[in-house]
Parts: structure tokens; sequence; C-alpha cells
């Protein structure tokens, strides 16, 4: 999810008289914040089934993507958090943020670099979930800061033309309230709208201390994070940018290694269970061993393409045998973000394919599948997803026989998904029997013509829902990434 830094001068004076009162406040004690959301009653009609919620959340998402952004390594053991699903598609984890520290859930997000919460008690969600969401209140920390328009934390967000008329920057940091402070729409940071596949948020950059959940002690002083006063169709937790880019969580930390292993989506919202994340090196010990692939760079220097995590991917083959793709499928595009490539991402449920890559490997797929199953016409109109495969009636009704799908990569490395890692039943579509269908989103219309790729961004996306239950490690040091199956909790085993 790249960040859109647009100048918006204008509103800049009325969300300074928004945020100096939250910055002013002494601090009261802090409380404990819910971290578990459930679908509301409306996900349960047949045009609002979760499913297609999905679907249609990661096809905006891998549109957006698609067409969109010297520190010191940390000693010590890595820190290690839990990593929960959620009905909405995203994967989340607690961190704590100012003094004293306040506990808050967001979501982990490879596919951006900028870390923002909601940060009011009058925060604007149009569009929303309308369950109540934790907020960080920067009046409550005495370490958070406004970022000066001459910090270069400003120009993570914005190019220098956007701050043309930014003066000079008080001498001492900046907090609101305080008796030396001069704050103006001239010194300060202008306001930064972050565009998503499906909505966008939008506030004023802060620096804060980040402290682990865990432990309570200060692990970054001074980290920047987005103050986000509105927002449109976004989850009810703010969110951590894990991608390429200064602003990124890894960057700033000054991490070389981050790894996670994401829940099976069968846990969604179940408090007793979660996954991992872990920031630092992990054990590499298992019952299987991790493979490593090399992660490319996209040409394109600035965000969005810059932000995201290319594979080096050769081939995808069903039941075996190597689908026949366009070379866009497998290189990154040129210096202006041209079409092509692969990335791996964390805020995408449903891996996205190109149509010239989702073409043939569906019909690869249907046709391995060898008229076994009757195609369902009725749950793929319906939530968006194709091909699907209605169950057989009769005895062994609830067995099907399926070919494999896996991602292969230079070097040899392949990634041999489970069946339940790219298959989804769909059940409670209007009148239909149960299905199943494959959990893979394109831009193809639903009559299964092909289409013309989309100008710009990757061809493959490579989502969460396939990466269930598997320990993916992203060594930045190295330029690689890591993989091995395993489960990421006792009960998903």
């Amino acid at each position: 999810m790249p960040i859109t830094a647009m100048p918006m001068p204008s509103p800049l004076p009325c969300l300074l008289l928004l945020l100096l009162p939250l910055l002013s406040t002494a601090a009261p004690t802090t409380t404990k914040i819910p971290l578990y959301r459930h679908l509301p009653a409306a996900a349960t009609a047949a045009h609002h089934h979760p499913l297609s919620r999905l679907a249609q959340a990661s096809l905006a998402r891998a549109t957006h993507l698609r067409t969109g952004h010297h520190h010191p390594q940390p000693s010590g053991s890595p820190v290690r958090t839990a990593l929960y699903p959620h009905s909405y598609g995203g994967y989340a984890f607690s961190l704590s943020l100012g003094t004293p520290p306040q506990p808050l859930p967001v979501l982990l997000d490879t596919g951006s670099h900028l870390t923002w919460l909601p940060c009011t008690s009058s925060y604007k969600c149009l569009n929303c979930s309308s369950a109540a969401s934790p907020i960080y209140h920067p009046k409550n920390s005495s370490t958070a800061r406004l970022v000066s328009c001459r910090s270069p934390a400003c120009l993570w967000i914005h190019s220098k033309p956007h701050l043309a008329t930014c003066s000079a920057s008080p001498a001492q940091p900046c907090r609101p309230g305080a008796a030396t402070c001069n704050a103006t729409a001239s010194t300060v940071c202008p306001p930064y709208l972050v565009v998503y596949g499906s909505g966008s948020t939008s506030g004023l950059l802060l620096t804060d201390t980040l402290r682990s959940a865990a432990t309570g002690r200060a692990a970054k002083r001074g980290f920047a994070v987005g103050c986000s006063l509105a927002s449109v169709h976004q989850p009810p937790t703010g969110l951590a940018g894990f991608g390429r880019g200064a602003p990124s969580v890894p960057a700033q930390l000054g991490l070389t290694t981050f790894s996670y292993c994401l829940l099976s989506r069968r846990f969604d919202d179940d408090h007793a269970v979660s996954g991992e994340l872990v920031l630092g090196s992990s054990s590499t010990t298992g019952k299987t061993p991790t493979q490593y692939v090399p992660l490319l760079k996209s040409p394109a220097s600035r965000p969005p393409y810059s932000v995201y995590y290319y594979l080096s991917l050769t081939s995808l083959a069903v039941g075996g045998k190597p689908v026949r793709l366009p070379p866009r499928a497998f290189a990154p595009g040129g210096t202006n973000g041209g079409g092509g490539g692969a990335i791996i991402d964390s805020g995408t449920t449903f891996t996205y394919l190109d149509p010239t890559v989702f073409k043939p490997v569906s019909a690869a797929m249907v046709a391995a599948v060898g008229g076994r199953y009757n195609r369902s016409k009725i749950v793929e109109d319906a939530l968006g997803l194709r091909p699907c495969f209605a169950l057989p009636a009769g005895p062994g009704a609830k067995t099907m026989d399926l070919p494999e799908l896996s991602l292969r990569f230079n070097g040899g490395a392949e990634m041999r998904l489970p069946v339940e890692n790219y298959f989804v039943a769909a059940g409670g579509v209007g009148s239909a029997p149960e299905a199943i269908c494959l959990a893979v989103v394109s831009d193809v219309p639903s009559a299964g013509d092909g289409g013309a790729p989309a100008a710009g961004g990757p061809a493959i996306i490579l989502g969460s829902f396939q990466q269930q239950n598997y320990h993916v490690e992203y060594d930045l040091d190295k330029e690689r990434l890591g993989f091995r199956p395993q489960p990421c909790s006792p009960a998903s085993s």
C-alpha cells in the first residue's frame, strides 16, 4: 500500500488546531485495548458474503499496489510478539508507543512503509468498522513531538517541491502547548495522505518513543509515526509499515531481519491462538529446512514500487506441470513502474494474478481437474472467485482430488502450497450447493475472457492466504526471503 504525499496547504492550520490540544494535556492512566474484532451481522447476507468482501478487498488493494514509496543493528535477543488474524483480512500485533507506554494493535503490512495510528477521540472514519477502536493519544505522552518541515523525516513522505514554503524549524523539538513552542503552518511538516486500495487516511507526522510491548523498555526514541485524524474505509486499527524505505519499522529500528508465521484463517478473531512476529534473527531449526530465494528490487527508485519486496519467481506449476506464462510475470517493470514481476505482501489477502497470468493458470487448474467436478457459476458470480467447483453429492462428498499449486524460484527453491492455502470452502451462497473456489483474484471479467494487463505494477502479488502456516523470513542484509511450512500455533497443526 504505497504512500501518496500530496500538498495540502489549506487544511494544515485546521489540522494544527485539532492537534495542538491533543498534545498539551497531562497524561492520565492508560487503558487496556481490545485486540479482536468480528464480522458485522450484515456480512451474512448473500451479496455481502465474507469471501466476497475479502475477494473485493484483495482485488482493490492489488489494483492500487500495481498502479500506485544508518541505524545500528539492535543487540540482544529478538523481540517476539503475538500475531492475530482478523476477519477483515489482516494480521494484527500490539506495539507500545509513548511515555507512559500506550499498547496499540496495528496491522502488519509489508506493502507500505509508513506506520500510522488513529490519534484523537474525534477520529473520523467513513465506511469503517462500527466497533470501538483503540486510539493513540499524543496528549498523554510526554515524548510526543510534531515533526518539523525541515526534518529529514518530513522528506520521507513529501518531495522537496512540496516544502518550498517551509520556514526554518524551531531550535528545539516542538511540543505544541509548551511555552517555548510556536508551531505554525510553515514550520510543521505538511499533512500526509495515504491512499490504499479501498480507502485512505490523513493526518500529521509525529515522533514518539516506541517500546517493546513485552518489557516496556524503549526500543526507539523519536520513532516517526502518522497521527491520523480522518480515514476512509480502513480497518479499526492502525497500520505498521514493514516495506522497504526509511519510514518503515525495520529501517527505523535498524533491523536486518524480521519474520512472521501467519496463523490459519480459520482462527480469525480467535483470542485463544495466535501466530508470531519476530523482530531480529530467529531460529532456523524445524522439521522442514528453510528455503531461501533472492529478493529483487524494482528499477523504479521512488515509491510505490521501490517499497515492494520483489521475488525471483521463475514459474508457477499446476499438478506438477509448469504453466506457460508471459515474461512479464517474472521480471520487475522499468524505471517508470512498468508492469511486471512478483511481490510478496502481507496486506493482500488472496493472491492477485494479472489477467495475462491468471487466464493460463485458471485454465491449467480446470484442465487438471479433468471434469471430475461441476463448475458452480452461481458461486463464482457471487464471490468474484473462479474457478469454483461444487462439492459432489453422496458418499465421499467432503473429499475432492485437487491438483497441486506450487511456486518455483531462482536457485531451485519451491513453495508447494497445501490445498487449504489455495482453495477455500464457499458455503451459504444462495441456493447453490457448497463449493470450493481457487483463492486467487484477477481483473478477468466474469465471463472468463482474457484481458489486457493493467499498466504499471507487479503482475503477481503473493497474498497472506497463501502464506498461512509458513514461517516467512525477510533477510534484509543478504537480500533474500526464506520460507518453510510449519504450524503457526499448536492448535493449527
